[in-house]
């Protein structure tokens, strides 16, 4: 059975995720067992979030498979399992687990992301070649002036 329903809230980790309300392509199979009704599938669903190394939005999408089986009685069902509400079972934790253990904690725009200058924050890609600050160290700061640039008290 092929569906495409709107996409949950707060599905993701912090630096990308699945938006709410976007849609999910979802391919499911459901088998009678014994014990309850068998859900296996594939969801398909863009993602959204931002590069981790230079905060550019990074656009993707992720395809993701799962297994649940949802059992008819608490009886047959241990604490964590899944139970059918009637005729109605609620796929969306089964989703959101499946989805969020494939998602990169650490997303980039690109594998070659230079991210952004520690001194100004610039992004890197965006600056020109050679781009470097002059750090001076706060310790030796104060000696700078006491040396001449030229010193022309040597003798040849």
């Amino acid at each position: 059975m092929n569906l495409v329903l709107p996409a949950p809230a707060d599905i993701g980790v912090d630096m990308i995720g699945v938006p709410k309300d976007i849609d999910v392509e979802l391919d499911i199979r459901l088998e009678a067992v014994m014990e309850g009704v068998l859900v296996t599938g594939t969801a398909r669903t863009p993602l959204r979030g931002e590069c981790a190394r230079c905060l550019e939005p990074v656009t993707s999408q992720t395809e993701v498979n799962f297994q649940e089986l949802f059992f008819y009685s608490a009886e047959d069902a241990a604490e964590d399992d899944s139970l059918l509400d009637g005729d109605l079972l609620d796929l969306e934790p089964t989703f959101r687990d499946a989805v969020v253990l494939t998602l990169p904690l650490s997303p980039v725009c690109s594998e070659d992301c230079a991210g952004l200058c520690v001194e100004c924050g610039i992004r890197l890609a965006d600056a020109e070649p050679g781009h470097k600050h002059e750090v001076v160290d706060a310790r030796w700061a104060k000696l700078q002036g006491l040396i001449p640039e030229h010193n022309n008290d040597q003798e040849s």
